[in-house]
C-alpha cells in the first residue's frame, strides 16, 4: 500500500470517527433528558404534585426564606417575609421581590435549595418563579409568588425548614437599553 493510499484510508477512518462522536454527542441530550424524567433528577422546572391534602394542625413548623444573588449579577432579591409559621399540609404563598439595578436588560434563573437537606423531599412547590428564567429590564422590579405545601410526612424532629433561592445570570442575555435609566424604588 502506498503512502497516499494509507493517508486516504486514515482520513476516512478519522472522518468516520468524527461523525460518530458528533452523533453520540447529539444523542446524549435526549438520552440525558429521558434519564432525568425517569429518575426524577434535575426536575427543577416542573410543579410538584400533592397527594395528601390533610392539614396537620397539631404541628407547627417555622419556614425561613433566604435569598441570594450569585456572582456579579446586579440584582437585589429578597422575600417579603423572612419567616412564617405553617402547618404541614397547609397551602402557603410567599412573595419574593427582585430588582435589576443595572442599565442593562438581562435574565436570571433561580435555583432552590433546602435546609435541612431532608426537607427537600417534603417541600412541594405548586407555583414558583424558579420554573422559568426571569427577564428584567433596567430598573425593573418584579414581585413573584411561590405557592407550596410541606408534606405532613416530614420527620417529626424537623421544626424549622429553610427555603433558599440563589439567582444565577443566564449567560448571553444582557442587552443594552438605549436611553433607559434605572427606576428608583
Amino acid at each position: 500500500m502506498s503512502t497516499a493510499e494509507a493517508n486516504r484510508a486514515l482520513l476516512r477512518k478519522l472522518v468516520l470517527a468524527a461523525i460518530c462522536m458528533f452523533g453520540f454527542g447529539f444523542a446524549l441530550v435526549p438520552f440525558y433528558d429521558k434519564i432525568c424524567e425517569v429518575t426524577g433528577l434535575n426536575q427543577l422546572q416542573k410543579p410538584d404534585r400533592v397527594s395528601n391534602t390533610q392539614v396537620d394542625t397539631t404541628r407547627t413548623l417555622t419556614v425561613e426564606f433566604d435569598s441570594n444573588v450569585h456572582g456579579n449579577l446586579p440584582w437585589k432579591f429578597a422575600a417579603q417575609e423572612r419567616r412564617m409559621s405553617v402547618h404541614p399540609g397547609q397551602l402557603v404563598q410567599v412573595v419574593y421581590e427582585v430588582r435589576n439595578d443595572s442599565n442593562t436588560a438581562m435574565a436570571g434563573q433561580a435555583i432552590p435549595s433546602y435546609g435541612p437537606k431532608v426537607a427537600g423531599q417534603y417541600f412541594r412547590k405548586l407555583d414558583c418563579f424558579c420554573f422559568a428564567k426571569q427577564e428584567l429590564k433596567p430598573g425593573e422590579v418584579k414581585r413573584m409568588p411561590v405557592v407550596f405545601v410541606i408534606d405532613p410526612g416530614l420527620p417529626q424532629d424537623v421544626h424549622t425548614v429553610t427555603l433558599s433561592y440563589t439567582f444565577f445570570e443566564v449567560e448571553g442575555t444582557r442587552r443594552a437599553e438605549t436611553g433607559a435609566a434605572p427606576k428608583e424604588g
